[in-house]
């Protein structure tokens, strides 16, 4: 047997699910790969607020660890994050209870991205995030 559409054309799959779906004809469509995509796309919203915390804490780190280099680039940027999280948050709200898992594991990858960026060693920088959600996310806060 040949490669279904889902494996040929995903995007041709994606349409063809969806009008099978809106004319009611749940029995033609593939449920198990749609119920695969759903789940994946979950993920990648978790993902993305793990990215976006990870931006948001290198700048942060870059801004109290190097504070010679302030500048207004890096303001726009910490100010970006903070809206583009806010914004995500706002759109997905049961990703809230993720945060103490997702700021964790932003953290230890924006340690890594901090160290590389700024030239310093990883062990500079505290091992654990020092912010909470809320302090990070404050339009007023930027450490010293």
């Amino acid at each position: 047997m040949g490669e279904s559409l889902y494996e040929r054309d995903f995007y041709g799959w994606t349409r063809q699910q969806a009008a099978l779906l809106r004319s009611g004809r749940v029995a033609e469509s593939d449920l198990n790969h749609i119920a695969e995509e759903i789940e994946d796309m979950g993920k990648n919203l978790k993902r993305e607020l793990e990215n976006r915390l990870k931006v948001l804490f290198i700048y942060l780190l870059k801004w109290q660890y190097q504070p010679g280099y302030r500048g207004n680039r890096w303001r726009y940027s910490i100010e970006e994050q903070r809206v583009e999280l806010a914004d995500h948050l706002a759109d997905n709200p049961s990703l809230r209870p993720k945060l103490p898992e997702a700021m964790e594991r932003a953290y230890r990858y924006a340690i890594k991205g901090a160290a590389k960026e700024t030239g310093l060693a990883p062990s500079t920088f505290l091992a654990a995030c020092p912010w909470l959600f809320e302090q990070a996310m404050d339009d007023g806060f930027f450490p010293e």
